[in-house]
């Protein structure tokens, strides 16, 4: 599937020796020469932003994975298939934010997509109902002010490869850092930084690691006045929290029922808090990225991507650049499993999800320039 979504002349390689992460340039000062018109987009942002040289406030659009729509398709096509670009107008930096010409894809039946439908459950209605403001709808929350002309994205992921890579200031060093699941930083600053923007996580995935993690430091869902919660749909359980944690009340029923979710989120738990993934986004990437042959098999009923997979994928959808740390990489077998291990540790392949299959993405990606993997 990724070799089909780089083109015919796509050859899959081993990589080569660690490149160098995308230069993160500073802000111009105030009275510098404005971008010209026809770079790289805009969005708002939460607890970011900078105000234009001539005052003016007007904002670009950007398309959400958190809503269905037809997806971004402003930027100048490459020869990848699915319409990924390298722009930069503005000259300030080379954007390759994925894009594709068409629609989202027809929502399939899996257990974790198709879940709104015609007569969705009540519980997923009346969670959606509170996440009917303007903010809810973009991954990047409304901003008076205007965000840097390229809006670089750090994604790090908990594979061992990160464990003494002293790559923490180029991490925090990103306009926004993406974390998940068991994102343990104490301790291991100068390798995975300190910064934290949004937390992606299911419902499972977040109470597993709490548990799974808790003896190397993750006793608690990382909580922050600018930090925003990604919610993967991948169970009702997901809708129950998620409407829990922005009307402040237990859980009612369910696998987690008695939960408090201020025990996770903390107390300021407002709708502008949380983000949900659309079902039918995860079906597209699912579709056109990572179409595993496990679906065709007994365990099709389990397979999603991983959970680093679709935050990695989402970055790709809405930053202007993306930089990838702790994702599995050809020679994984090297290093621990998570960068927190204490003893060396295999890494597992489960059912549930194709990490051989995103190990090719990641790769061809990197290759064709659309995202910088961190490998050593």
């Amino acid at each position: 599937e990724a070799r089909a979504a780089l083109g015919a002349g796509a050859t899959l390689s081993p990589p080569g020796p660690a490149a160098q992460p995308p230069r993160v340039r500073r802000r111009p000062e105030a009275g510098s020469r404005q971008r010209k018109k026809g770079g790289a987009g805009r969005g708002g942002g939460a607890g970011r932003g900078r105000t234009a040289d001539s005052g003016s406030r007007a904002q670009r659009t950007r398309a959400s994975p958190l809503r269905p729509g037809r997806l971004p398709t402003g930027r100048p096509r490459a020869k990848a298939a699915w319409g990924s670009s390298v722009a930069g107008s503005s000259g300030r930096c080379s954007c390759s934010r994925l894009s594709a010409p068409g629609s989202w894809s027809p929502c399939t039946p899996r257990r974790w997509s198709c879940t709104w439908g015609p007569e969705p459950k009540p519980a997923i209605t009346s969670t959606l109902s509170l996440l009917n403001g303007s903010e809810s709808t973009r991954l990047f929350a409304v901003s008076r002010e205007l965000l840097p002309g390229c809006i670089r994205c750090a994604v790090v992921g908990n594979g061992g490869i990160l464990n003494g890579s002293r790559q923490g200031q180029n991490i925090d060093a990103h306009d926004y850092v993406f974390r998940l699941n068991g994102a343990v930083i104490k301790g291991f600053e100068n390798d995975v930084g300190t910064k934290i923007s949004f937390y992606g996580f299911t419902v499972n995935t977040m109470k597993n690691s709490l548990i799974s993690y808790s003896n190397v430091g993750f006793t608690s869902v990382p909580q922050g006045q600018y930090l925003r919660y990604i919610f993967i749909p991948s169970d009702i359980r997901d809708y129950l929290m998620l409407r829990s944690a922005i009307l402040g009340v237990p859980v009612p029923e369910g696998t987690d029922k008695g939960d408090r979710p201020q025990t996770y989120f903390g107390l300021d738990s407002s709708a502008s808090k949380f983000r949900l993934l659309h079902p039918d986004f995860i079906s597209y990437l699912t579709e056109r990225f990572l179409k595993s042959k496990l679906i065709n098999t007994k365990f099709g009923d389990l397979y999603m991507p991983s959970t680093g997979a679709l935050m990695l994928l989402t970055a790709l959808h809405t930053c202007d650049q993306v930089s990838a740390y702790g994702f599995i990489t050809s020679n994984y077998q090297k290093f621990s499993d998570h960068y927190f291990d204490r003893m060396k540790k295999p890494l597992i392949f489960y059912a549930n999800h194709d990490l051989s299959l995103e190990a090719t993405l990641w790769r061809d990606l990197h290759k064709a320039g659309i995202l910088w993997l961190y490998q050593r």
